[in-house]
């Protein structure tokens, strides 16, 4: 087991891709933190995760765009687990306009959460993994955020930012043996792309050079690449999980 007795933070994980990265991670022996702003999905999905893998696991509900929330969760982790090893940062909302139209809030919110949300929560398990001098973060960036989209100029804006945010960490934490990289992924299979029409999908599949959507498996199998040992001097790096869509 590659992760085995570690603990990792995965932020937004009660559903979607971020709850295939903790079940990948807790397959491998990881324990498990279930951050999401949904706390009664967040326990049902660590209360499923201790029972199938058999490792330890905690809920805990929190806005990843309030720095005391993010603190918080930081504290609560420490007091179970006495260390942080891994955090995943992948909450993350969309509010999709174009420029024209694109109210202020629609600007605000999505920044808020994709790019200080996870400013926030690096912040917070600076301490810890400095002290400890080990740690790995992972952040879930997005091909527009490196090929930009229409329609979509504060989530791409947020996640160019992600991506920016990265490359800054990675080089101000190396010497504390902490790596920093990111994943971004294409148009993956998720709740998210699911409300689009079988129309709409097809266009986006004739897109890729592997012509179909991804799934929430290949970005949690890159995440525990970086997550484990094999990835030990990988870091400020992006991987592209898209199948050829933007190279």
């Amino acid at each position: 087991m590659r992760l085995k007795g570690q603990v990792a933070i995965i932020t937004g994980c009660a559903q979607g891709i971020g709850k295939s990265i903790a079940e990948t991670f807790a397959g491998e022996g990881a324990n498990i933190v279930v951050s999401d702003i949904n706390a009664e999905l967040a326990q049902k999905t660590a209360d499923e995760l201790k029972a199938k893998y058999n490792v330890e696991t905690i809920a805990v509900a929190g806005n990843v765009s309030k720095p005391a929330d993010c603190e918080d969760l930081v504290t609560k982790v420490l007091d179970k687990f006495q260390k942080i090893d891994i955090l995943v940062n992948n909450a993350g909302i969309t509010k999709d306009n174009l420029v024209l139209r694109m109210t202020e809030m629609e600007w605000d919110a999505v920044i808020s959460v994709n790019l200080k949300g996870v400013f926030n929560c690096i912040k917070a398990v600076t301490k810890p993994m400095f002290k400890q001098r080990s740690g790995r973060i992972i952040n879930i960036a997005s091909v527009v955020g490196l090929m930009g989209n229409a329609g979509q100029a504060n989530y791409s804006a947020s996640k160019g930012g992600v991506i920016a945010l990265t490359k800054t960490c990675a080089r101000e934490f190396s010497s504390r043996n902490v790596l920093v990289n990111a994943i971004a992924p294409g148009f993956i299979r998720t709740a998210m792309t699911d409300v689009l029409s079988d129309d709409v999908k097809q266009k986006l599949a004739d897109q890729i050079p592997l012509k179909r959507l991804g799934e929430a498996k290949d970005i949690a199998n890159s995440a525990l690449f970086l997550a484990s040992e094999e990835s030990s001097y990988i870091t400020g790096h992006v991987i592209s999980v898209n199948g050829g869509m933007y190279m």
